[in-house]
Formats: C-alpha cells, sequence, structure tokens
C-alpha cells in the first residue's frame, strides 16, 4: 500500500493570522446616536452561543464606537453578496462626514426594540443590546444580545461573503445539507 503523501506545513507571518480565522460573514453595524444614522463594515466578529449572543471589535477611531458606548445599542446586518463592493466603499468613509444610507442608496427600516435601523437591503437583521464591555477598553470588545431577528423574504442574492483579510473576499457557493448525518444534533436544526 502507497504511503499517504502529507505536505509540510511552512511558517505564516504572524501578523496576517487573523485571516485563519475570521471566516463570519461581512457584516454591517447599524448605529443611531444624537438624531444621526450610521453604518460600518465589520469583519471581527464571532459568535458567542445560540441566544444569540455575539463579540465585536471596533476601535474608538470608529464613529460607531461612540454611538455604541453611548446607547448600548445596534443592528447587526448581514449583507448579500450582490452587495460587496457597496459593503466595501462603506468601511472606507466616515459616517461623521456623510449619511451613509443616502449616500449609497440603502433604506434604513425602522427596528421594534432598538433606535438603530435595519438595512433592509440585507439577508438578515438582528436588533441587539451590548451586555458586556469588560473588554473594551483593553481590546475594543463587545458582547451583545441579540433581541430581536429579521429576514429578508425577497433579497437580491442569497449568499453572504466572508472577508480574507487582505482585501480578498469568498463569497459563498453550494450549500451541502447533511441534516440526517446530524444525529447528536437535532434539537437545533
Amino acid at each position: 500500500m502507497p504511503k499517504k503523501r502529507v505536505s509540510r506545513q511552512v511558517e505564516f507571518p504572524l501578523n496576517r493570522a487573523f485571516t485563519f480565522v475570521e471566516s463570519g460573514p461581512v457584516l454591517l453595524i447599524s448605529t443611531a446616536y444624537k438624531k444621526k444614522t450610521n453604518l460600518m463594515t465589520l469583519s471581527c466578529h464571532v459568535s458567542m452561543g445560540f441566544e444569540p449572543t455575539l463579540g465585536i471589535c471596533l476601535g474608538p477611531w470608529n464613529f460607531s464606537y461612540t454611538a455604541l458606548v453611548e446607547t448600548g445599542e445596534c443592528v447587526v446586518a448581514i449583507p448579500h453578496a450582490g452587495m460587496l463592493e457597496k459593503v466595501v466603499d462603506i468601511g472606507n468613509c466616515s459616517g461623521e462626514v456623510m449619511d451613509k444610507f443616502a449616500e449609497f442608496n440603502l433604506c434604513a427600516q425602522a427596528a421594534k426594540d432598538v433606535a438603530a435601523p435595519l438595512v433592509a437591503e440585507c439577508l438578515y437583521n438582528l436588533e441587539c443590546r451590548v451586555v458586556n464591555r469588560a473588554l473594551a477598553s483593553a481590546y475594543n470588545f463587545f458582547v451583545l444580545q441579540g433581541v430581536r431577528a429579521w429576514s429578508n423574504p425577497m433579497p437580491a442574492d442569497t449568499r453572504s461573503f466572508h472577508a480574507v483579510g487582505d482585501g480578498t473576499f469568498i463569497i459563498d457557493g453550494e450549500t451541502v445539507n447533511l441534516r440526517n448525518r446530524m444525529t447528536k444534533w437535532q434539537e437545533c436544526i
């Protein structure tokens, strides 16, 4: 029997290693503060539970940071692949100097439990409240708890996209259904 060929690992730059785990979909964070709405692009986040709870990382140099600190709430929106260029452009400008909803022709839909608006064009929106900011000053990390979820019944595209971290993105492709193999986790599906 021939030996299985195993490739050897090669060292990778540590300052680029975040690209290995930055696999969740790129998000838009919607905030409202002092009668001004804003959007920011975010790819640094983690799912922390089924409730849903998630952690996001954004720094004080972002206009949205102040809104999140002051209000303790936001909307996490998952844009579809057809919005990719627009989402990158949203991340390259400041809401301090423009209305990003108007600038990028996006529809701000009123949320039910938070002041920040939903992004109507997105696949999903999750109204959130900050439940823990213990790591905010040291790591710019906030824990959010979802309080109401929304889905778009007629999205222009059903695929999300993921940042690789170097200006490239992966667009979701084929869906593989293995629900029948999920014997241990049937209550989750």
